[in-house]
């Protein structure tokens, strides 16, 4: 049954794909958040295999609110890696340190891409596209995406004292 929540179809449409991109970019992330979490070595390597899991947490309850935004719009989530990969604006780096400042400092300019994308994009779903709640929505994930990019620029700060 087709939402009647006061957006029209064709809006709820463009949200939708706008919200899928951002799925993909929270997957990538994810998956990039993972691979430190495996691979981190070095003398720190217990403290930052925690830290590594708690943003892991905190980005699979982001990517499962952005499923659940999409289904409540009315459509549904991508949810393939071939789809992720065609829709993500994010690139992979392929590194051979797997000490925690070069990882933390991809995972920082990640966030950071991520964060710059969601602001753009708050005023489209406002304006554009007349969703208030989508933006209101993607404001939140912005923010959390600051915090956790505080969290991880404060142990790069840490580390190069």
């Amino acid at each position: 049954m087709k939402p009647k929540i006061g957006i029209t179809d064709s809006n709820r449409l463009a949200v939708a794909n706008e919200l899928s991109k951002i799925l993909a970019d929270e997957t990538i992330l994810y998956l990039k958040t993972k691979n430190a979490h495996w691979n981190i070595e070095g003398e720190d390597f217990f403290e930052k295999y925690k830290f590594f899991k708690s943003q892991i947490e905190q980005l699979d309850e982001v990517i499962d609110s952005v499923a659940e935004r999409i289904r409540s719009i009315g459509h549904y989530p991508q949810a393939t890696l071939q789809s992720y990969l065609s829709l993500t604006h994010l690139t992979e780096k392929v590194t051979v340190q797997n000490d925690s400042q070069v990882l933390i400092e991809q995972l920082l300019e990640t966030h950071e891409s991520i964060i710059v994308i969601l602001r753009d994009k708050i005023k489209l779903f406002a304006n554009d596209y007349l969703d208030l709640g989508s933006s209101d929505f993607i404001t939140g994930l912005m923010e959390s995406h600051e915090l956790m990019a505080w969290f991880l620029r404060s142990h790069i700060l840490k580390n190069k004292k």
